[in-house]
């Protein structure tokens, strides 16, 4: 049974006599029980983010010029949401030393946002020269995650992003945070959806202005990530929430379906599937974008994206780091193709 929904949704249609069509708006009924199937938003934001968290983790330095084709190949395959690169020290993430050179040398698109992660005050800095629409900062949901990788308490992480948060929309740079561990830690186990909304509360406050609601560790289910969101959206608007999830128990679809059912509509996802959590032994990488794009289409929904042109993308990016693409639909599609 899902989640009751306290916010006011649009209405759907219920039929006079029982259906088994599965048209959307149409009410399904039993002896029992009427359930009146999901009205879906009619249009979805996709935010790649393969390009920084996916590669962040490869262990291969990857040539700039790779980097700057792969998101030149996302933005003219239709993608307008692009997360291209990470202000953090070399000495912690090495793969990401080259941001500004990228964000120098990719081909910019009218419409289309490039965001940066930035830890502090100084990545901010750094990041101002290469021009990005948008930053992301971060928090966990977690007291343990926070005190375990920051060594301080998540209220203190969140503050520490408070004059970042101010000084970029000074400028007129959008702000977006990042919640990990919306739905499981490492170190702690379950993480209740409360502490989704004591830290949306935090970036709210100190000026964030959306929030991505983060499976990071990929352990989520569809009821608990239901949970998640609806804690967050106690907090910001519906437009101003996203699902951002990994596939590690293979649950990254159902996942983002369910949040469709609460009406989210923006959700990060990465080529290929690229990308990992190094704190979960065994952690597979974010949901590959193809595999979205493949249930997006199935429902009809429109993204604007060319769906060949990504699984072309995400053939070639795996091509390049010498292994086959972590995307269930890119590789049944390029098989498809191929025959």
């Amino acid at each position: 049974m899902a989640l009751r929904i306290t916010r006011k949704r649009p209405a759907t249609s219920r039929a006079s006599k029982p259906s088994c069509t599965g048209h959307f708006g149409i009410t399904i009924k039993t002896a029992s029980l009427t359930n009146t199937v999901p009205h879906f938003p009619s249009r979805v934001t996709i935010v790649d983010v393969g390009p920084r968290d996916g590669l962040q983790n490869e262990k291969q330095l990857i040539d700039v010029a790779v980097k700057v084709e792969l998101v030149d190949r996302l933005t003219a395959a239709g993608v307008r949401n692009i997360e291209v690169t990470s202000f953090v020290s070399p000495k912690w993430v090495p793969q990401m030393a080259d941001g500004a050179d990228v964000m120098a040398k990719i081909k910019r698109k009218a419409g289309v946002v490039y965001s940066v992660l930035v830890p502090n005050m100084k990545g901010f800095e750094a990041a101002l020269g290469s021009k990005p629409d948008e930053v992301v900062v971060f928090g966990a949901a977690s007291e343990a995650f926070s005190q375990k990788n920051i060594n301080c308490s998540i209220a203190e992480s969140i503050e520490r992003f408070g004059p970042v948060t101010e000084a970029a929309r000074a400028k007129g740079i959008h702000v977006r945070g990042a919640i990990s561990c919306a739905v499981g830690c490492p170190y702690q186990g379950e993480v209740k959806p409360a502490a989704v909304g004591y830290v949306a509360r935090l970036m709210k406050d100190i000026g964030v202005q959306h929030v991505g609601v983060a499976d990071t560790i990929g352990v989520g289910t569809p009821r608990a990530t239901q949970a998640s969101m609806e804690a967050a959206l106690a907090v910001y608007d519906i437009a101003d929430v996203s699902g951002h999830f990994h596939d590690t128990y293979g649950q990254a679809v159902a996942n983002i379906y369910a949040c469709l059912e609460v009406g989210i509509a923006t959700f990060d996802s990465s080529i290929a599937g690229l990308g990992g959590c190094p704190y979960a032994k065994g952690a597979t990488g974010n949901v590959a974008t193809e595999d979205v794009l493949y249930l997006m289409q199935g429902l009809g929904i429109e993204t604007g994206i060319d769906l060949k042109q990504v699984v072309a993308t995400g053939q070639w990016v795996s091509g390049i780091l010498g292994r086959k693409a972590f995307a269930r639909a890119g590789n049944a599609i390029s098989a498809k193709l191929a025959a």
